[in-house]
């Protein structure tokens, strides 16, 4: 699957699943709000587990693994059938296994010494985080101006919400933007599916208005 088909929705759920009996719920919450994207953060540790049974039960959803700090996570992450992986920063490491594993990379950057380095690395789509602690949308707009003509897209994560969607997805660099408000960690321990359907749901009206 190609990153543009990955990414096709604009909207990634960034979740932080504690037991995996809760991955496959959480994930037809967010489908039945009508997002296939989520990303399964590597925070704990039955991320691995949760991935393989989403991948199992819904074909689908579109399953990433985030928080990719190590090469044996990257592998642990493709054994578990994750379609893609993102890291929070940029690891010469983790870029080497996800190469070699042949996983689409959102590696993590903030400066443009870090974006040129992705880019020798061979990764195009780069992860902007923390998004909001460093310069938001006024920081993408800039960072642009340098790197807009190497096909570099981002995708904003940290701190992102509902209300400041709309700016983010109004850049032109902006492939899609990361989130976790629609499937917050608490909302996900009191399985409320019915809210994080609710969420996703505003969320995605919110993007096919800006289209």
């Amino acid at each position: 699957m190609n990153i543009d088909s990955l990414l096709h929705q604009r909207l990634v759920c960034v979740a932080v699943i504690e037991k995996p009996d809760d991955a496959v719920p959480l994930t037809e919450a967010l489908l039945a709000g009508g997002l296939n994207c989520i990303e399964v953060t590597f925070r704990t540790a039955g991320a691995a587990d949760s991935i393989a049974r989403i991948r199992k039960a819904l074909p689908a959803a579109i399953v990433g693994a985030g928080t990719l700090l190590t090469a044996d996570q990257v592998k642990q992450a493709v054994d578990a059938g994750a379609q893609f992986g993102v890291s929070p920063g940029l690891s010469e490491a983790v870029s080497k296994a996800a190469h070699d594993h042949h996983l689409p990379l959102f590696p993590g950057v903030i400066t443009p010494s870090e974006i040129i380095r992705a880019l020798e690395l061979g990764w195009k789509h780069l992860k902007f985080f923390p998004a909001e602690t460093f310069g938001g949308v006024n920081a993408l707009k800039a960072l642009t101006g340098p790197f807009g003509h190497t096909g570099l897209k981002f995708i904003p994560t940290g701190g992102i919400t509902a209300a400041t969607l709309p700016d983010y997805l109004a850049l032109p660099s902006v492939a899609a933007v990361g989130g976790s408000w629609m499937a917050e960690r608490k909302l996900v321990a009191e399985k409320s599916w019915t809210k994080i359907t609710a969420l996703t749901a505003e969320a995605m009206k919110v993007i096919a208005s800006t289209k």
